[in-house]
């Protein structure tokens, strides 16, 4: 379900969405240089001749897919001043944080982050300069914003040591990884990462998409655009099935995770089927206590973005039961064509209760905002 609503001004949300937390901001640098503080000679050097050499090399310095729109943005998310879209935050301010009464933000940098380059050193050298670009550039001048620590996480104790640095800074309220990994995010490689989370008391959000090295597909890559935004939902799959198999839940059982833009209404197939081959599976996987779906329901949460429109309004409130009004989040995925305006994007055949939780009572919890 991906809506906008027409700018008019500012206006007074409805009383449904008081306390409107938005967990998928994606802010941009106005250009690469913006980093150069935070980067050594050397790094700086690095990225003018290299430039961001992503783990996968059909991607070759341009997307794999063309983009519905340019920058996969919103024809008006250009600011007025120039620059690209949520690069300014004064336009920030006044495209969503003012006009829909956001309370709270949270910032997930994508690219240029160091996620999933071919460099590690090089990738935690970036992720801790976007972490500082965070602080300096957004989170230190407005205060309804929140950062993600972006990790390396390919490399975990470089990750962990990330975390570390950010631990007890209330600016950043969660750990960002994405949805495509070089291994299965249940893997020991990235428990280093789930170690400083669960210690520093932050969740671990999975966005949709990364670069993993391999084809997003099992038989390859695919043609189009549209494949590639619909496999947001497969990866998404096979990393809540790994956290789940792999026994991270048992080893870190107060960690958090957070599942962004990569839809929900697989959630409880996949459960079902975890349930019924543990059952049937369950000696080769003694460490786990409980049925996979125990865990799911435990530990993971999903944003709304973007959120399955059944024509049977029915069945989205069975599905979101089943996974839990308490786990569900809404994020707008601002400034992205496939924005959802927070007005118009629950469906009505919500309760006005669930709707707040969902709009922020939940994350007001999660994050212990």
């Amino acid at each position: 379900m991906n809506v906008i609503q027409p700018i008019r001004g500012k206006s007074k949300p409805p009383a449904a969405t008081l306390g409107l937390v938005d967990v998928d901001i994606h802010p941009r640098m106005k250009k690469p240089t913006d980093l150069n503080p935070w980067l050594s000679k050397r790094w700086q050097e690095h990225l003018e001749t290299y430039g961001i050499r992503a783990r996968h090399g059909f991607v070759g310095g341009q997307p794999p897919f063309p983009k519905a729109q340019p920058l996969a943005c919103r024809r008006d998310a250009w600011p007025p001043g120039g620059g690209t879209p949520a690069s300014d935050l004064d336009f920030l301010r006044f495209q969503l944080l003012d006009q829909y009464g956001v309370d709270v933000g949270v910032l997930n940098p994508l690219q240029p982050s160091g996620q999933g380059d071919n460099n590690n050193e090089f990738s935690a050298a970036l992720a801790h300069a976007v972490n500082e670009w965070q602080l300096e550039a957004w989170l230190r001048k407005e205060p309804r914003l929140r950062g993600s620590v972006v990790v390396p996480y390919d490399d975990g104790p470089a990750s962990a040591r990330e975390i570390e640095k950010r631990a007890g800074d209330p600016n950043f309220c969660q750990v960002l990884m994405m949805s495509r990994t070089a291994e299965p995010a249940g893997k020991s490689r990235y428990w280093p990462i789930y170690e400083a989370a669960e210690a520093a008391g932050l969740p671990v959000a999975f966005h949709a998409f990364g670069y993993s090295g391999w084809a997003m597909t099992n038989g390859g890559w695919p043609s189009f655009y549209t494949e590639e935004v619909s496999e947001h939902a497969v990866s998404a799959q096979n990393q809540v099935v790994s956290l789940v198999v792999e026994g991270v839940f048992e080893r870190f059982p107060k960690l958090k995770v957070v599942m962004i833009e990569c839809g929900f209404a697989w959630v409880p197939n996949v459960a079902w089927r975890l349930d019924q081959h543990w059952k049937q599976l369950r000696g080769e996987v003694p460490h786990l206590r409980k049925k996979p779906s125990e865990y799911i329901r435990d530990n993971i949460w999903f944003s709304t973005q973007p959120m399955e429109d059944p024509e049977r309004p029915e069945h989205l409130l069975d599905i979101m039961s089943w996974i839990g009004w308490d786990k569900i989040l809404f994020a707008s995925d601002y400034p992205h064509w496939d924005f959802d305006d927070p007005l118009l994007a629950l469906s009505g055949a919500i309760s006005a209760e669930k709707r707040r939780d969902i709009y922020g009572g939940n994350a007001i919890k999660l994050y212990g905002l």
